[in-house]
């Protein structure tokens, strides 16, 4: 019996504290009942606002362009020229590198003025309206780095632009103000390396010129001073040869004066011999004699008639060249080394660029540079894999989001402003 009370007393003591909190429950759900128009009433208010917004709120489009890489061939223009290389791959590049530019953004919104019209205004001047829109409107698209085949090359542009304006129209212009910037940039660079290239063949040849001259010169330097070398030497040996006739004619004349003194004191007059001299006094036979002797005879048998002859002839003659036939040699010799002819043609040659080994080719080379006309209109960088559309739906605000975001907020706040009205009018009766 006693065990059976004890267990009847623990029921009846878990009824008892079980019972407040299901009081509770169903307290509260009554009370949430008595206020259902209260939560009714801030579910729609909620929801309406979310409605005013998602309706009358500014619609956000968003349009999107691809660019890949071109064929090889549609290069071909430009990298025939020898001295620009440019790939597919660099060209995309080159286009991605324009398109995410501040700059050319900017330059293109300033040169498009009609086609932000209705561009919210931030800021005191244009600069920070479009810094503003920038930052939030344009998105690049690149592939995934993981895959490096040329298949997934490409470079997209993304805009998301407020209702009124002409997305896929500034998307599309944009795109084209780039390419065509770019295609200016090259031919400028073009332009400039062939200017480089023609600046560096005229300073090659000028520089070849120049050495021309200096070599000319020096070798017509050479050739005058070896015909002056040879011209000196030769007068020196002219000079010695005359002082050396001279003095042989002074000793001829002093030797003869001598003979024509002894011939005097010895009564020669005319030419004689030893024995002729020696029968002189025997009679007035006339002998022919014939005297062979391998000595020399004295000059004074000449006898005083001759000798002086010739001393005078010789005391009275203006020039002994005549005597060594090596000064008329000397003589013919100076006068051919008063006109150097080569040198005289060095001098009188018109034409220098003759004789220039190399000038051919690199007037040849110049010709070819200067005859580089690249034709930018023809030049695809990249390939328009898909272009910009008008889009039909906006991408924001998303309407039946914000509507259920705002039926669920509204409700849930409808409930809670409805427990606090519940513990406020409890508070006094506890």
């Amino acid at each position: 019996m006693k065990r059976i009370h004890n267990k009847e007393l623990g029921k009846t003591v878990q009824q008892q504290t079980s019972t407040p909190e299901e009081i509770d429950l169903v307290e509260l759900f009554r009370a949430l009942w008595r206020q259902k128009m209260l939560i009714i009433g801030v579910t729609l208010i909620v929801t309406l606002i979310a409605a005013a917004y998602a309706f009358l709120a500014t619609p956000y489009y968003e349009t999107k362009t691809y660019l890949r890489p071109v064929p090889g061939s549609s290069l071909d223009q430009l990298n025939e020229t020898g001295i620009y290389k440019l790939s597919p791959e660099e060209a995309l590049g080159r286009v991605a590198s324009g398109l995410s530019s501040y700059d050319n953004r900017l330059e293109f919104f300033l040169g498009n003025r009609e086609l932000f019209q209705n561009l919210p205004k931030q800021g005191d001047s244009l600069e920070q309206t479009f810094a503003e829109f920038n930052e939030k409107a344009f998105e690049m698209l690149f592939p995934d780095p993981k895959r490096t085949d040329n298949r997934s090359a490409f470079v997209g542009l993304k805009l998301t632009y407020p209702k009124g304006m002409e997305g896929a129209t500034i998307v599309n212009g944009f795109v084209a103000f780039v390419l065509e910037l770019e295609r200016r940039e090259i031919a400028d660079d073009l332009d400039s390396l062939i200017g480089n290239r023609l600046a560096s063949l005229e300073a090659n040849m000028e520089a070849q010129r120049a050495n021309y001259n200096a070599s000319k010169e020096a070798k017509i330097a050479t050739l005058l001073e070896e015909s002056a070398l040879k011209r000196a030497q030769l007068k020196d040996e002219l000079a010695a040869l005359r002082e050396e006739l001279k003095t042989r004619r002074t000793n001829r004349i002093q030797e003869l004066s001598e003979a024509i003194s002894i011939a005097e004191s010895l009564g020669i007059r005319t030419p004689t011999t030893p024995s002729a001299m020696a029968e002189a006094p025997r009679g007035g036979a006339q002998v022919i004699r014939t005297e062979v002797t391998n000595q020399e005879m004295p000059l004074y048998f000449m006898g005083t008639e001759a000798l002086m002859a010739e001393r005078d002839a010789l005391a009275n003659r203006k020039s002994d060249d005549f005597i060594e036939p090596r000064i008329s040699e000397i003589q013919s010799e100076l006068a051919m080394l008063e006109n150097n002819r080569e040198v005289e043609i060095l001098k009188e040659r018109e034409s220098e660029d003759l004789y220039l080994t190399n000038l051919a080719e690199l007037r040849e080379e110049a010709a070819r540079f200067k005859a580089i006309k690249l034709d930018t209109e023809r030049l695809r960088l990249v390939r328009l894999d898909q272009p910009a559309l008008q889009p039909n739906n906006a991408v924001k605000p998303k309407k039946a989001m914000i509507l259920a975001l705002g039926l669920v907020l509204g409700g849930m706040l409808g409930v809670f402003i409805a427990l606090i009205r519940s513990l406020v009018n409890r508070s006094p009766n506890t």
